[in-house]
């Protein structure tokens, strides 16, 4: 799975995450960072990117990994929530 973090997140995090979500991106690396929130999903959409939006994640995909990876493979879900 790839990621694709909103320009409210730190670019430092697709390096430090790259050993588990591979291919992932920043908004502000694609020349994103002034998009809209329609074109940051369709960008996405197109590119098979996962958006992250929230503050604070790594320690979050860290210890949920088993579940985004579940996530990932079930079809039958189009939303998942980590808290």
């Amino acid at each position: 799975m790839k990621l694709l973090f909103d320009q409210n997140l730190p670019p430092k995090l697709v390096n430090r995450l790259a050993d588990l979500f591979p291919g992932s991106s920043q908004a502000q690396s694609i020349r994103l960072d002034c998009a809209s929130d329609d074109q940051i999903w369709e960008y996405a959409r197109l590119n098979g990117f996962a958006i992250v939006t929230k503050d604070e994640v790594e320690a979050a995909f860290r210890a949920r990994f088993a579940d985004i990876e579940a996530f990932e493979k079930d079809l039958s879900v189009g939303t998942l929530v980590l808290s």
